[in-house]
C-alpha cells in the first residue's frame, strides 16, 4: 500500500526538493502541495493523506496553527521541518505540543551536500508515522525499524515553589515479578512490587517529548530518586527542552553536564550529540558523540553505565520509539539485577524500542504511560 502524502511549504523550490526526494520512493506518492496554512488545512481535508510535511513559517496561517486546526477537523501525523537553531526548538517543541508528531531539520545544505541521507531520513520518516497512524487506525502494518526522531509537549500542573536539593541515597522504587511472554502482555502487567533503587533512568525516541512529559509531571517535587532522561534530539534542542519540562513539572529538570552529581528530585537530559554516563560515586560524565554509533545520545550507552555503577539498584524505563536503542542496555541491567519496565504497544508512538525490549523477555512489567507515571509518582 502506498503512502500518500501532502507536502506544504512556502518556498516553491522546497515543495519541488522534497516532492522529487519522496517520489523516488515507490511506496510513496505525493497527492498534494500546499504553499501556506490554510491551503493546507482545506488539502487535508480534500485529500486524506497518511502523512503531511509541513513548514512553520507561511503566509496567511502559519504551521502551528495548521496543526491545531488538521487535528481538530481530520487528525493525520505531522512531520514539521525545524531549522537547527534555539529558536527553531522552541517552534518545533510548540509544533509538538500542538500535535505534530516528529520533526526532521530543515537544512538546504545537507540536501545538496548528501541528498542519499535525507533520502533515506526522510523516507524512513514517513513511512515510519504512516504505519503508527494505521496502527491507531486499527490497521496492521510492518514493526517499524530504524533510526531515531524526536517530538514534544504540551502544558501541565505548576511547580512547586520549594525544590530543596537533598543527598542521594537509596528509595523505593516500584518493580515487579517477570511478566509473561510478549504475545500475552497487554497494558496489564501486575502492578509493580516496591524496591529499593539508587536511579531512575528513562530512554525513549519518537514520541518521547509528550511521554516524558506527561510522565515527569506526575512527579511530586519531593521525588526520592534521581533521574537520567535519554532522548533522541539534535544538539541544538536539549537545552531548549529540558528548560520547558522544568517549568512544567514539580522537580528540577536540566540539560546534563560533565561533572553533575545525582541529586534525588532531579532529572538530567542528556545533551544532543553526546553520550551521557554515570559512575558509582553518582557523577555524570558527558562525553563526545562518536560517528560511528546511530544514536547521540544513545539509551544502551547511559543503561550500560549504570548497570555497572549500581548493579541491582537501577529502574530502566524504556518509552514510545524507533529502532531497538535501549535492548542491550536493559540487557545489562538485567544481568546485573535491575528492574526494566516498557511502555506498552497501545500508548506508544511509535512501538519499537518498547517492543525490542519485551520481545526480548527483559521487561519486568508492561504498562501504559498513564499507568508509569502513576507507579513512579507513588513513589513520593
Amino acid at each position: 500500500m502506498q503512502v500518500k502524502v501532502l507536502v506544504v511549504d512556502d518556498s516553491g523550490f522546497f515543495r519541488r526538493r522534497v516532492t522529487e526526494i519522496l517520489g523516488q520512493d515507490p511506496d510513496i506518492v505525493v497527492v498534494g502541495t500546499a504553499s501556506n496554512g490554510q491551503e493546507a488545512v482545506d488539502k487535508a481535508q480534500q485529500l486524506r493523506p497518511d502523512v503531511i510535511t509541513m513548514d512553520y513559517e507561511m503566509p496567511l496561517m502559519d504551521g502551528i496553527t495548521a496543526v491545531k486546526q488538521i487535528m481538530q477537523r481530520c487528525p493525520t501525523p505531522v512531520l514539521m521541518f525545524s531549522s537547527l537553531t534555539y529558536e527553531g526548538a522552541r517552534v518545533s517543541l510548540d509544533a509538538l505540543e500542538a500535535g505534530a508528531a516528529d520533526f526532521l531539520p530543515k537544512n538546504f545544505e545537507d540536501i545538496s551536500r548528501n541528498p542519499e541521507r535525507v533520502k533515506q531520513l526522510l523516507c524512513e520518516r514517513v513511512h515510519t508515522l504512516a504505519r503508527s497512524n494505521r496502527r491507531s487506525l486499527g490497521m496492521s502494518s510492518p514493526a517499524p525499524a530504524a533510526p531515531p526522531a524526536s517530538s514534544i509537549p504540551a502544558s501541565s500542573p505548576p511547580r512547586a515553589s520549594e525544590r530543596a536539593a537533598r543527598p542521594a541515597a537509596s528509595v523505593q522504587v516500584a518493580s515487579s515479578e517477570r511478566a509473561p511472554a510478549p504475545a500475552a502482555r497487554a497494558s496489564a502487567s501486575v502492578a509493580p512490587k516496591k524496591r529499593s533503587y539508587r536511579l531512575v533512568a528513562i530512554g525513549t525516541s519518537t514520541g518521547g517529548p509528550v511521554a516524558l512529559q506527561k510522565v515527569l509531571t506526575r512527579l511530586p517535587a519531593s521525588f526520592p530518586a534521581p533521574l537520567l532522561l535519554i532522548q533522541h534530539m539534535p544538539a541544538a534542542f536539549t537545552k531548549a527542552f529540558a528548560e520547558r519540562l522544568d517549568k512544567l513539572c514539580r522537580i528540577t529538570v536540566k540539560e546534563a553536564e560533565d561533572g553533575d552529581q545525582l541529586r534525588p528530585g532531579v532529572a538530567l537530559l542528556a545533551p544532543g550529540g553526546k553520550q551521557m554516563m554515570v559512575d558509582a560515586r553518582g557523577t555524570v560524565r558527558i562525553l563526545p558523540g562518536d560517528e560511528r554509533l546511530n544514536y547521540k545520545p544513545c539509551v544502551d550507552i547511559t543503561f550500560g553505565a549504570a548497570a555497572k555503577a549500581f548493579g541491582d539498584k537501577v529502574l530502566a524505563v524504556v518509552l514510545t520509539g524507533m529502532g531497538a536503542d535501549g535492548r542491550e542496555g536493559a540487557r545489562m541491567l538485567k544481568q546485573a539485577g535491575s528492574s526494566v519496565w516498557a511502555q506498552d504497544e497501545a500508548s506508544c508512538v511509535i512501538y519499537g524500542m518498547p517492543m525490542a525490549v519485551a520481545k526480548a523477555n527483559l521487561a519486568d512489567g508492561i504498562y501504559s504511560l498513564d499507568d508509569i507515571g502513576q507507579y513512579l509518582a507513588e513513589l513520593g
